[in-house]
């Protein structure tokens, strides 16, 4: 069997400021109309106008991956600055309304609503996701049985969402929340082949529960128009290097389930149910609490177990893939804490929610 090829591709949701409120604003579509001569297919908009995302190329290293998201993220820059507006990587504005945003005018977005009612509305929240490429399809559904494991360790060093309409929430994630709203979502659970998982996708589209594999909007999942599996469990990375140091951890646990199965191992696969106990604790602590040894039936803190991750199970092979620079930015992160804590920290010292949209837009931009 062919290796994957593990090509990385990232797609980002972006806040769309106005720098006097440091509110959200409802700008895409003037956005859209420049944007889309220069960045075309890279460039899309979001359900809600304030909204704006971006996706690579498809890249073959994380330093590919690296120089794609600067300059996506300096054109966006410059596209907002010559409107007067700024832009933000962060899961959830700090007190933006969700009552006030307005749904971008596309059919797509407004089937979503009709579809999603309320929901829609309130999904004003922004992730980061990442592609593998892995062309085999059985192995892309073993990949994915396996990987569900490390998610909750993955979105740890990504919480990026502390607060919700004008609230410190006491969660590190509160996106994930949100998201959680809508069905089919969380942590997916086993299967036993791509015959099975298609079993699924074609039931419900012909019960028209769905209209193809797109609405499954699990944290991992198949990408169902590119040979790639889709990572979509992290809030947006607010830092450059946070996100392509998320993508080399990614990139690297494929690679270390491929190593394994060439040599006819694997990891043990634990049920959804556990898994979803891991994600509650980094959607709630972060980084600052623990996570579960499955394996020795224990809690453990969580930077002990993303250390283990990242030295143990994917230490081998970072090397291998020429990206150990980037995977080890992660200690950077145990170190200073996530986006999420950070924010925390500005709020407590200033007591200003505008002070931490201030700072967002700030880390956003580090490195551009």
């Amino acid at each position: 069997m062919e290796p994957p090829s593990l090509t990385i591709g990232i797609e980002e949701e972006h806040q769309i400021i106005d720098p006097e409120t440091r509110e959200l604003t409802s700008y895409i579509t003037e956005i859209l109309d420049e944007g889309h001569l220069v960045l075309r297919e890279q460039l899309k908009p979001e359900l809600h106008q304030s909204t704006v995302e971006i996706g690579s190329t498809v890249c073959q290293t994380p330093a590919e991956a690296r120089a794609e998201l600067v300059r996506l993220r300096r054109e966006i820059m410059r596209l907002a600055g010559k409107k007067g507006l700024k832009i933000a990587a962060a899961g959830t504005h700090p007190f933006s309304h969700w009552l006030t945003q307005e749904i971008t005018p596309l059919e797509r977005y407004m089937g979503v609503k009709k579809d999603m009612q309320e929901l829609a509305q309130r999904l004003l929240i922004f992730g980061t996701h990442v592609h593998i490429g892995i062309e085999d399809r059985e192995f892309l559904v073993d990949a994915m049985n396996v990987a569900r494991y490390m998610l909750p360790h993955v979105l740890c060093l990504s919480t990026s969402s502390p607060f919700w309409i004008g609230r410190n929430t006491g969660l590190k994630s509160y996106r994930s929340i949100i998201f959680r709203n809508f069905p089919r979502t969380g942590i997916p659970r086993t299967f036993r082949s791509w015959a099975d998982l298609t079993y699924l996708v074609d039931t419900l589209v012909q019960t028209n529960s769905i209209p193809d594999g797109t609405k499954l909007w699990w944290d991992v999942r198949p990408n169902w128009k590119y040979p790639t599996l889709e990572f979509r469990i992290c809030d947006v990375c607010t830092r450059v290097d946070e996100a392509v140091c998320v993508a080399a951890i990614l990139q690297a646990i494929v690679a270390k389930i491929w190593k394994l199965r060439r040599d006819n191992m694997t990891f043990r696969i634990y049920p959804a149910e556990l898994i979803e106990e891991n994600k509650w604790r980094a959607v709630r602590y972060g980084l600052d609490g623990k996570l579960i040894d499955f394996g020795k039936e224990t809690e453990l803190p969580a930077r002990d177990l993303i250390r283990e991750l990242l030295e143990w199970f994917i230490g081998d092979v970072v090397d291998e893939l020429g990206s150990r620079k980037e995977v080890e930015y992660a200690y950077r992160i145990l170190e200073e804490g996530s986006s999420a804590d950070r924010q925390l920290a500005t709020f407590k010292r200033t007591g200003d929610l505008r002070a931490v949209v201030d700072q967002v837009i700030a880390e956003t931009s580090e490195g551009i």
